[in-house]
């Protein structure tokens, strides 16, 4: 390994990186926004370049300069094919697989279709990308319920669940409207969707010189909008055949394209029928790494890293194998109670659990803000035992002894998860947390006198549960609409205002106007769809009103309390 490191990413996952260069004696270089000029990762690095943009290939290929290889982490670049040909044509060595596998895996269908030919189990879907006719047709065949998903990317973008024909439409417009701004391409294709199912994965490491390992499996069930909260190594109470099937079936697949470095094999495992099927291979470090890591033995940033450099895989792992288990909580700020709506803000306390068999990955330190504009997740806690009962009440006391303030977390809540019945005995499916496990909605919080003047409390109902938020009540010299309680919307999910002007719950993005002036919409109608911290919601009518104005456009930036439009009954 000749040179540094160019760490093309942010938060906790750039600080897991920096930590690795400094165990192989490397130099890092970490790239940064204006909105991160201050965080940790940046702190940490041996070197900092302000680029305009994470993804911004060309600043981020110019900031590596001198560098040896580009560590990409996971989200952001990390899967983009084009940016992996770039490294390797700047003259650097991308710390992943080579781009033309990248690309292959990238392609959902395509992928779909590389796993059949390799006799990897996949779900019946379309062979392409479907526009709403396509799609309409495609679900005639496939039947009831689907999955629309995103053609390219991952992260539980671009994926929405289809019950019936009457959704459909909408569905994959939403779908398309989400992957295309996650991930540039809106492509989307249809998948049966598997209503009780286990999400299951295995780690694959690959070397130059042709030698594939499997490094076990990991349960990833719990989740919310298709993104976990909670992850385990070994996936538990896995039938034997099952597990070799998918061990197999991960091998097969990496081998029949040829893979390099660290990736990893999803699968969904049916509930009822405990018959596997491809999710999708991640070509990427994955966010629950660390507790491969924790029962292997084996650090993958580094073992990344000596691949990339050319060394043999026997060399990187040794012997490596399986021995305990470990439990990871994904700390993000988010309110569970407010539907797990993301919650920017500044960290003004933070004190990690500690231990001899606790682990905190951590993206933020006391004082650190948690930016709007990037993924809510600002660290992960986790846990060793010899048993999956051990490492549960190791990773309970560990959330226990977490502390922060400033914003909300999920800490609290995937504490109470671990002390469910239903999750002790792994009985519980990827639809539990929405389903059955859904935290207590906040109650609206009362105004204190001192700051009437200034804000409002407002009561959402969102295809998350009720949303209760402080929003200002001026910007500038126009008044925002007396304080308001609202009762959930019937049948309708996103948010609505139950009296007065839409206004915006929180500093988001416009990704979308679904209406204009003149219009007449019934009660629910989704009039405008936000994005924060990578989350989608709809402000939707909240009574049969006329438009009379439209104050935003799509790519808007707006603040809490910002009007977006003017209605009238």
């Amino acid at each position: 390994m000749p040179g540094p490191v160019l760490v093309a990413n942010r938060g906790e996952v750039a600080v897991r990186i920096v930590r690795a260069c400094r165990e192989l004696g490397l130099r890092s270089i970490v790239v940064h926004s204006d909105v991160d000029a201050g965080s940790l990762p940046v702190r940490l690095a041996d070197e900092a370049v302000r680029v305009g943009s994470y993804l911004d290939v060309d600043a981020v290929i110019a900031a590596a300069r001198g560098a040896w290889a580009v560590h990409p982490g996971y989200g952001l670049l990390a899967e983009d094919a084009g940016f992996a040909r770039a490294v390797v044509d700047a003259g650097l060595v991308f710390v992943g697989p080579p781009a033309d596998v990248v690309a292959a895996m990238g392609d959902k269908v395509r992928a779909r279709a590389l796993a059949g030919e390799s006799g990897v189990p996949v779900l019946d879907g379309t062979d392409g990308p479907v526009d709403a006719d396509l799609a309409r047709a495609a679900a005639a065949e496939l039947g009831f319920p689907l999955l629309v998903k995103a053609a390219h990317g991952g992260g539980g973008r671009g994926m929405r669940i289809v019950a019936g024909p009457d959704d459909l439409d909408d569905a994959v417009a939403a779908a398309a409207r989400e992957a295309a701004a996650a991930f540039g391409r809106g492509e989307v294709f249809l998948e049966r969707h598997v209503a009780r199912a286990r999400h299951v994965e295995v780690q694959v490491l690959a070397d130059h010189h042709g030698a594939i390992a499997v490094l076990g499996d990991r349960d990833c069930t719990v989740q919310r909008r298709h993104q976990k909260l909670l992850e385990e190594a070994p996936a538990p109470d896995l039938p034997d055949a099952v597990r070799a099937e998918l061990h197999e079936a991960s091998r097969r697949l990496a081998t029949a394209v040829g893979y390099r470095g660290a990736g990893t094999v999803e699968f969904l495992v049916d509930r009822d029928t405990g018959a596997p099927a491809l999710l999708e291979m991640n070509t990427r470090l994955q966010v629950e790494h660390g507790v491969t890591e924790l029962v292997t033995g084996v650090d993958l940033v580094v073992a990344q890293l000596r691949l990339a450099a050319g060394e043999p895989l026997h060399d990187v792992i040794g012997t490596a194998e399986v021995r305990g288990h470990a439990i990871q909580a994904r700390v993000a700020a988010e309110d569970p109670a407010a539907g797990f709506v993301p919650s920017p803000g500044r960290v003004s306390d933070l004190r990690a659990p500690a231990g001899p068999w606790v682990r905190a990955d951590l993206g933020v330190e006391a004082g650190d803000a948690v930016p709007g504009a990037y993924d809510s997740l600002i660290g992960k806690v986790l846990a060793w035992g010899p048993d999956r009962a051990t490492a549960v009440t190791r990773l309970a006391g560990a959330l226990d002894d977490l502390v922060v303030t400033g914003v909300p977390t999920t800490a609290p809540y995937l504490r109470t998860v671990l002390d469910r019945p239903e999750y002790a005995a792994v009985a519980h499916d990827t639809g539990s947390v929405e389903r059955d496990w859904a935290p207590t909605p906040s109650p609206s919080p009362a105004a204190p006198a001192a700051t009437a003047s200034t804000t409002r409390s407002i009561r959402l109902a969102t295809d998350r549960g009720p949303l209760a938020l402080r929003v200002p009540r001026h910007r500038g010299d126009a008044a925002v609409p007396p304080d308001a309680v609202v009762a959930p919307s019937t049948g309708t999910p996103g948010a609505a205002a139950a009296t007065g002007d839409p206004v915006a719950p929180m500093d988001a993005t416009v990704v979308d106007v679904a209406v204009t002036a003149g219009d007449d919409v019934a009660a629910g109608a989704v009039l405008v769809v936000l994005e924060a911290m990578k989350m989608e919601l709809p402000v939707r009518a909240p009574h049969a009103a006329r438009v009379d104005a439209v104050h935003v456009a799509p790519g808007d930036r707006v603040t809490a309390g910002t009007a977006l439009l003017v209605i009238a009954e």
